[in-house]
């Protein structure tokens, strides 16, 4: 049998029963995580623009925008919401490749909300469209990423559209059609990061995945060789595939196990940068202008993904780790606030990012990193992560999430209404209609 076949036949064959117990807390875990950031950019520059594109060709209101007043037809809601989720690039992200939620829940969500499903059906819909996403994306991973390919974009669709295909209650033949339709819709590049575009990829993922289900589900064909073809998406979109990636181990293990929190909201691969120079300010009381200048050491892929060095507003400098480390020597942190466009712009952050270098150490982990500080008395500071805060190694608490999901959403929503989500969250395999949660988001 075929890869595809094999995939959908796992999706529609897995029962929730099958699901570990701490998989499914990890999936609470993602939904957290996740209400907390799109809340959180609900009035980003990002979402009103692409909301005053999207508003007047909306139908029939059927989902809630997180974090927002307005409902938008179920597509367009998961567009809108995929976008919110990821423009903060606070979102979570998999051990190795892929925001995994951002393009899955909003999807799921929007189709709870047009059609009640439990809180039990959704978390097992969740977990099992993560999978197949990880999956497909780290069976062509690096090469996919390499070749320019924003692999949250292309395997974030096959996501979204497992996960609606599960909870629909689609047969084989039309689980193996909806990841044949969202094959031909999966796509992404990675030349839009540092833009608007990149947000865009999740939004489209979720949207194309939810309208893939939804096409299979009344009868719409596709190839059923969709992955594996040698003009299917991983040929066509890799110079290498392994599809035993995709299907050995199903149902052993599960990649959400492998989740990540982000708790700077910027590139992952900056994080430990960030991490070294955050402790070296509080365990010197350093002041920018002590600093005569700041060396980092970090992996292959910080200039490749975050090097730009004149970052022009908030989202580019999400993407330089310049700018990171020059805000976290200011302020000592490094959420949203310090990637506004007003701090990347600020003559202090500008000159004391002009004293900060990086060069690049094949020996160093994606996730590693060394900072060494010159003061101008001579002094000379290090600091060495081996392991950003965040990652599997050095994991964020369930407590660490809420503060975050509180500090994200405190501007947006009241305390009581932030306290009723994440109790929904951490309770949502009891709720009977799980768009209670995305309802629970909305804002008078």
């Amino acid at each position: 049998m075929d890869t595809t076949h094999r995939l959908a036949r796992f999706i529609v064959s897995s029962r929730y029963e099958d699901i570990p117990a701490d998989v499914r807390h990890e999936a609470s875990r993602a939904f957290l995580n996740a209400l907390g950031c799109a809340i959180g950019s609900a009035r980003h520059e990002t979402v009103e623009r692409a909301l005053a594109a999207v508003q007047p060709f909306s139908g029939t209101p059927q989902a809630t925008l997180w974090g927002r007043s307005e409902r938008l037809d179920a597509i367009n809601a998961a567009l809108m919401n995929g976008i919110s989720t990821h423009v903060l690039d606070f979102d979570d992200t998999h051990q190795r490749a892929v925001h995994p939620t951002a393009p899955v829940l909003p999807a799921l969500l929007a189709y709870s909300e047009w059609r009640p499903v439990s809180g039990r059906e959704l978390v097992h819909a969740f977990v099992l469209g993560v999978e197949a996403e990880i999956r497909i994306g780290l069976s062509v991973f690096p090469e996919h990423y390499d070749i320019g390919w924003h692999i949250t974009g292309t395997a974030g669709t096959f996501g979204a559209a497992a996960a609606v295909g599960k909870l629909i209650g689609l047969d084989e033949q039309r689980m193996t059609w909806t990841l044949g339709i969202a094959a031909t819709q999966a796509a992404g590049l990675r030349e839009m990061f540092g833009s608007m575009c990149k947000s865009l990829h999740p939004g489209n993922a979720a949207r194309n995945g939810l309208t893939a289900a939804l096409l299979a589900a009344q009868g719409f064909t596709s190839s059923e060789r969709a992955i594996e073809a040698p003009r299917g998406f991983a040929n066509v979109a890799s110079t290498k595939f392994e599809p035993g990636v995709i299907i050995e181990g199903l149902g052993q293990s599960y990649e959400l196990s492998r989740n990540m929190y982000k708790p700077y909201a910027c590139g992952l691969v900056v994080h430990a940068a960030i991490d070294a120079c955050i402790q070296l300010k509080r365990e010197h009381a350093l002041e920018p202008a002590m600093i005569e200048r700041v060396e980092l050491t970090v992996g292959p892929l910080v200039p490749e993904l975050c090097g730009k060095r004149d970052p022009r507003d908030g989202l580019e400098g999400k993407f330089s780790v310049y700018h990171a480390a020059a805000a976290a020597l200011t302020y000592g942190a490094a959420g949203e606030a310090q990637f506004a466009d007003d701090v990347v712009r600020n003559p202090a952050v500008i000159a004391l990012r002009d004293r900060v270098s990086a060069a690049a150490d094949p020996a160093m982990r994606k996730l590693e990193a060394r900072a060494t500080i010159r003061l101008r008395d001579g002094t000379v500071l290090e600091s060495h992560v081996e392991h950003a805060l965040g990652t599997v190694e050095r994991p964020m608490s369930d407590r660490d999430l809420e503060d975050k999901f509180r500090g994200l959403t405190e501007d947006v929503l009241s305390a009581a209404q932030s306290a009723k989500i994440i109790e929904l969250c951490w309770g949502v395999e009891s709720l009977n209609d799980a768009g209670e949660l995305s309802r629970a988001t909305a804002v008078s």
